[in-house]
């Protein structure tokens, strides 16, 4: 992982966001000016920024666990002068909770965003195919990857690429838009969707298991570094933000967390947008609406 810092000051409160280790790059933190969170919570008056870029796997990282990526992002964090604000966006917002769960001491609040914690608080795209392919299949994917699971392959699966118009859709591009502004948004966005990182196949079994098939996380069995996670160690404030339409992480999925936290019900802040997955971290109305308010409450 390489930690990129988008700080305008070296001191005051710093926040880490936990980008997705799933199939694309962090790029989906920080894509265009206006198609921005780290954009959006500098404009928020949040001077510390960093992100997490989880890098591609090689062959030597095969055998890579989730406790490897919970241990990198503990490094992290000790360097950045705990506790720190953690903003887990998708599949990052789970390894988040649970690294809050794991070290409580080094966080001060969370922001979970499209994430998938209780997974059988409602259904989704990935927990309908998580429990309806055997898992067979899903180790089969890893033997073709020679021990990972190539993200070419992954995009394959998934159908096609989206096109333009739903480009126009995820980004919540204006009518009034300049049209070369928005041919280099389809470019840049087209480059995103386009590279994929690779996982480690350990590590993409955990997480198919673990999580989508057994919840580990919600009931209370999931154990990290060492330490069974239970979530109701969690205390801390939590702003939860989730996609009427999202087509991979149902909002249920997400929001079932609060009943998990001991968090007092007066520092949990609940937000839903009516857009879909990838629109709650690339949408201009919704990082300059929802997101401006995450900026306001963790400052």
């Amino acid at each position: 992982m390489r930690l990129r810092d988008f700080s305008t000051h070296t001191q005051g409160q710093s926040t880490l966001i936990c980008a997705p280790y799933a199939l694309h790059g962090a790029t989906i933190a920080d894509l265009a000016s206006g198609h921005s969170v780290v954009e959006a919570l500098r404009l928020g008056g949040l001077s510390r920024v960093f992100v997490t870029d989880w890098r591609s796997a090689t062959p030597e990282m095969r055998y890579l666990s989730i406790d490897n990526y919970l241990a990198d992002l503990n490094v992290a964090v000790d360097g950045l002068e705990p506790p720190v604000d953690l903003v887990g966006l998708c599949q990052g917002g789970w390894l988040a909770l649970v690294y809050a769960a794991r070290f409580p001491e080094k966080v001060r609040k969370l922001v979970l965003v499209g994430a998938p914690v209780d997974i059988r608080a409602g259904e989704s795209q990935l927990s309908q195919l998580a429990a309806g392919v055997p898992l067979g299949a899903f180790e089969e994917l890893v033997r073709l990857g020679d021990g990972l699971v190539r993200g070419q392959h992954m995009l394959e699966l998934l159908g096609p690429a989206l096109d333009t118009n739903d480009a126009d859709h995820v980004l919540q591009v204006p009518s009034t838009i300049d049209p070369i502004r928005l041919h280099e948004l389809h470019e840049r966005f087209q480059q995103w969707n386009t590279s994929t990182v690779d996982l480690p196949g350990n590590f993409y079994l955990q997480v198919c298991r673990w999580l989508f098939r057994e919840n580990q996380i919600a009931e209370g069995s999931f154990m990290a570094l060492g330490r069974r996670i239970n979530l109701a160690a969690v205390y801390n404030p939590i702003f939860f933000l989730a996609a009427d339409n999202d087509e991979l992480i149902s909002a249920d999925q997400l929001f079932g967390a609060a009943r998990l936290v001991s968090t007092p019900k007066a520092c949990i802040e609940m937000a839903t947008e009516p857009c879909g997955h990838l629109s709650l971290f690339l949408g201009a109305e919704v990082l300059g609406g929802t997101w401006r308010r995450i900026a306001d409450w963790l400052g």
